[in-house]
């Protein structure tokens, strides 16, 4: 194929995605000589439409891991997004664990719905419940090794074809693909999909909790009320300039500090061609 346009598409709470899918995105438009084009869906209001994408497109297209897999809560939204042959390139983000089926999923899902995936990547992001683990990433080196990447697959893109088959990623078959389980120091479950953040008194009210949310969970009126579910994408955590949103169930906080203390090397960003 020869691409005519390069596409950033993406869901990033924080921003860790967003940066390693752009700086991909770029590098490859500049070395075709191609424009950029940019699809950002992670908030609600944007998961309601996708591109028009043809077999002329270079998509990257981007995730973080949550427990493992593709954020579940996505996976409606992503079976509208059409490839129409446009050739593609999954990138997932992760916190420094590990990414386990999110990759090797991201590329099924494109593949099912038309695109055809020829490359495939993983970042580490700093993670969404932490400051400190994977702390600033991804930073210059990683974005360095971005940069490489997306050469790396211009000089391919013309040698796509619509019956190759997708890139080989390591991960489970489709049936036996589970996601990540936190578990306390006796080996019982951690179960936090109902846990909230709280807010503190140094709340203003200013409502960006309410716009950065990705649920569209946060009542814009009362930023301490909850209109729908809490993914712990850590967006109203990390976006709030007062520091105001925070978390204090027992058990997010036990397998925060696991995490951060079992996951202090620094994991590899991994690229697959």
């Amino acid at each position: 194929m020869q691409a005519k346009r390069v596409w950033a598409m993406y869901w990033s709470a924080t921003g860790t995605t967003q940066r390693v899918v752009t700086t991909i995105a770029a590098q490859a438009a500049q070395t075709l000589g191609v424009p950029l084009a940019e699809y950002n869906f992670t908030l609600l209001t944007a998961r309601q439409g996708a591109p028009d994408f043809t077999s002329e497109d270079l998509v990257i297209f981007g995730t973080p891991t949550y427990a493992g897999r593709v954020p579940n809560v996505l996976l409606k939204y992503l079976a509208t997004v059409e490839g129409r042959g446009a050739a593609a390139v999954p990138v997932v983000t992760f916190g420094n664990r590990a990414f386990d089926d999110s990759l090797i999923e991201l590329r099924d899902i494109l593949a099912d719905h038309g695109f055809l995936p020829f490359a495939a990547a993983a970042f580490v992001g700093e993670h969404s419940f932490s400051t400190t683990l994977a702390a600033g990433r991804p930073d210059a080196d990683d974005l360095a090794q971005a940069r490489q990447f997306a050469a790396q697959i211009a000089a391919r893109t013309a040698a796509v074809e619509a019956d190759a088959p997708p890139v080989a990623v390591p991960g489970r078959a489709r049936d036996e693909r589970t996601y990540y389980q936190p578990r306390d120091r006796a080996g019982n479950p951690v179960d936090i999909r109902k846990v909230k953040p709280k807010t503190s008194e140094t709340c203003d009210g200013c409502g960006i909790c309410a716009q950065v949310c990705p649920m569209g969970s946060i009542d814009p009126q009362d930023v301490r009320e909850f209109t729908g579910i809490c993914i712990k994408c850590g967006a109203c955590v990390k976006k709030c300039p007062k520091g105001a949103k925070y978390y204090d169930d027992p058990g997010y906080l036990y397998h925060k500090t696991e995490l951060e203390e079992g996951y202090r090397r620094r994991a590899a960003v991994s690229l697959f061609l």
